[in-house]
């Protein structure tokens, strides 16, 4: 979960002087941090991200709680930096994390309509990326997801749930998967190399499959579990 975090880190980074032009979506880190997890790394990434597609209506709430205590860890660090700077990220760090980690349980409803409607604005913004559009625009894909999976987790709570936690899942276990792949003991880094850095529609089909996969069984678990509410 903190890897994902500094992923999107990376990602707020990147859009600096070059978020004028095409460059974007920053596929060339997102691709530096796949081939830099060792195979332990990749199978736990794996592993937790098969648990979030399954049983993400189960333990929901300390995904949220964990997504909002990074969330916090990353804006105290930011802040801290541009305020004080040295030794006083760390504090802010841990005093972001703790604020929104606290802020999270009473907030439950409102933090898992966020996570959908975030959720919903990566789906877009991916479908936006793979059909070849300017990126110089793909905000405005990633707004209308936003808007709609804000509207939709606000109408039918247990969709938010289902859908933030697959998304979740599905950019874990495909980020996992690559690096696995890219391992020098499988050896097929320069095949993945190529669908990832020339073929646009590759990361977001691989994210969006196992999204609706999770989707579709989770609905169906809740539907079974007589002893689950939110």
């Amino acid at each position: 979960m903190m890897d994902c975090v500094t992923i999107l880190t990376l990602a707020v980074e990147s859009a600096g002087p070059e978020a004028a032009g095409e460059g974007i979506v920053p596929i060339d880190l997102i691709w530096k941090y796949i081939t830099s997890l060792n195979l332990l790394e990749a199978l736990t990434f794996m592993s937790f991200g098969a648990v979030c597609i399954f049983y993400g209506w189960r333990i929901f709430k300390m995904l949220v709680v964990i997504s909002f205590a990074l969330l916090g860890l990353i804006m105290g660090i930011t802040i801290s930096d541009k305020i004080g700077g040295g030794d006083s990220q760390l504090l802010g760090g841990l005093i972001g994390l703790g604020v929104m980690a606290a802020l999270s349980v009473p907030l439950i409803r409102w933090a898992v309509s966020i996570l959908g409607a975030v959720a919903g604005g990566i789906l877009t913004s991916g479908m936006w990326y793979a059909c070849g559009l300017s990126e110089r625009y793909i905000w405005a894909g990633a707004i209308i997801g936003m808007v709609a999976g804000g509207m939709i987790s606000f109408i039918v709570f247990k969709i938010a749930i289902m859908l933030f936690s697959s998304v979740g899942g599905s950019a874990l276990m495909v980020i996992g998967f690559l690096a696995v792949m890219c391992n020098e003991h499988v050896g097929r880094e320069e095949l993945v190399k190529v669908l990832v850095l020339n073929h646009n529609w590759f990361l977001p089909v691989a994210l969006f499959v196992p999204t609706v996969v999770g989707i579709m069984l989770q609905n169906k678990f809740v539907k079974g579990s007589r002893d689950w509410s939110v």
